[in-house]
């Protein structure tokens, strides 16, 4: 059981929203708001650079970081698509709401343009998106507490369904 404290944590693939619906969601609940990639690139420069200086196994261990400090400041945090390959990181999440965002990918392929994710540098980002997503995709279905499909419908929709799943969570923890 989580504590009423814990992080309320959105993972899932490149593209499936977690900034964006990260952002309402935590306006919507009165919370913070900590997207780890932007923690990343604020601290230590753009993440294409990252990767291209230094490799995605660095970047990996400067993710891990940002991802802990997000963990232990609460709120409403959005992790990068990657995250959850950090074993610790997985096992940090047993500790709070993890809620996994997912999207089809022919809806991806709108959202996933421009060069700012170098792990889709690829002749067929959209490709090569199916096969990370498939490589995750268990990850991300064992760590999480609940899933939405930000495939269709307004953005607004999808943060009302998952405030109201999140204030049903945090009822039950207090009258449990």
């Amino acid at each position: 059981m989580t504590s009423p404290g814990s992080a309320l944590v959105l993972i899932g693939p490149m593209g499936a929203g977690k900034t964006s619906i990260g952002r309402r969601l935590a306006r919507a609940l009165g919370q913070t708001f900590t997207d780890t990639d932007k923690v990343i690139a604020r601290e230590h420069g753009p993440i294409p650079e990252l990767f291209a200086r230094y490799g995605e196994a660095h970047f990996r261990t400067i993710e891990r970081a940002a991802v802990s400090g997000a963990l232990a400041n609460g709120g409403v945090v959005a992790l990068g698509g990657g995250a959850i390959l950090d074993a610790e990181t997985r096992g940090d999440l047993v500790q709070h709401r993890v809620i996994l965002l997912t999207v089809s990918p022919h809806i991806v392929a709108g959202r996933i343009h421009g060069g700012d994710r170098p792990l889709l540098d690829d002749a067929d980002p959209v490709d090569r998106w199916r096969r990370i997503y498939a490589e995750r995709r268990g990850l991300y279905e064992e760590v999480a507490d609940v899933t939405f499909d930000t495939s269709s419908g307004p953005l607004a929709r999808v943060v009302a369904d998952i405030v109201a799943w999140a204030r049903t969570q945090q009822d039950a923890e207090e009258h449990a």
